[in-house]
């Protein structure tokens, strides 16, 4: 039997002129590309300010800061290395000096290896952990210092922190599963501000890391439930509901996009 990845579809533009997030500010790390890319314009299309970092490819994080205001929004691009933990706190206190204040964190950028466990080497351990956890770690860290009440921070993990279904997973599976630790102290600590901290664990989504015609994307898409990848909007569109009005009374929580990957 052959299966054909294919992408599902959404409609991800604020609908009938609303911008639930007008007046807030929002910064998105690793937000030059990819997810981020999507959630960075999704945020801004909703009304907010957005700051995003990024660690190479500046070219590309102009293009996204270009492509906001154009449509009549503000945004900023900062180079921050998130395996650096002095450019992981400058970017908060960046985006606060820049617009003035900071609503909304969104902890995106991460990397990834994958190897067999017995081959993988200490410095990529370091690697993918000081940027999968200890970044999101020091960048709420930071943020809380200026979030007000009805603050947000929403965390990007994985769907590898719920379902390993092919080895070679487990270094970056760790590092995102560590995120859930993370995300349930941080919404009982931040709680009585507040302040909520929610956690989104993509599946297999169409990126340029990742393409829906890549040589792994038929495996991937056949894992899922729906049959088929996602789009970086279909993540956007979960941070922003979180990130506005609707997630108000979410907290903690650890919300797949994954075309029913854990299911």
């Amino acid at each position: 039997m052959t299966m054909t990845a294919t992408v599902l579809t959404a409609t991800t533009e604020a609908g009938n002129g609303v911008r639930p997030l007008a007046g807030k500010v929002a910064l998105v790390t690793g937000g030059s590309r990819g997810i981020g890319r999507a959630i960075a314009l999704r945020l801004a299309a909703d009304g907010a300010a957005v700051a995003l970092t990024f660690r190479s490819g500046q070219d590309l994080a102009e293009q996204v800061v270009k492509e906001i205001e154009r449509a009549g929004g503000q945004a900023w691009a900062v180079r921050a290395d998130s395996g650096d933990a002095a450019a992981v706190r400058a970017s908060v206190a960046g985006a606060v000096d820049r617009f003035g204040r900071l609503d909304i964190l969104v902890n995106n950028a991460g990397i990834g290896v994958l190897a067999p466990f017995e081959d993988i080497a200490l410095d990529d351990v370091d690697r993918v952990l000081w940027t999968n956890v200890r970044a999101p770690f020091l960048a709420a860290q930071a943020a809380a210092a200026h979030l007000p009440e009805g603050g947000r921070i929403i965390s990007i993990g994985s769907c590898m922190a719920e379902r390993v279904a092919f080895p070679g997973g487990s270094l970056y599976a760790t590092s995102k599963a560590a995120l859930t630790g993370l995300t349930r102290t941080l919404a009982r600590e931040l709680g009585p501000r507040g302040i909520t901290a929610n956690l989104v664990h993509p599946g297999p989504i169409d990126t340029d890391m990742n393409p829906a015609d890549g040589d792994s994307a038929a495996m991937q898409a056949g894992l899922t439930a729906l049959g088929a990848y996602g789009r970086g909007t279909d993540v956007a569109a979960t941070v922003a509901h979180l990130a506005g009005d609707g997630g108000r009374y979410i907290t903690g929580a650890s919300i797949a996009v994954d075309g029913g990957f854990a299911a």
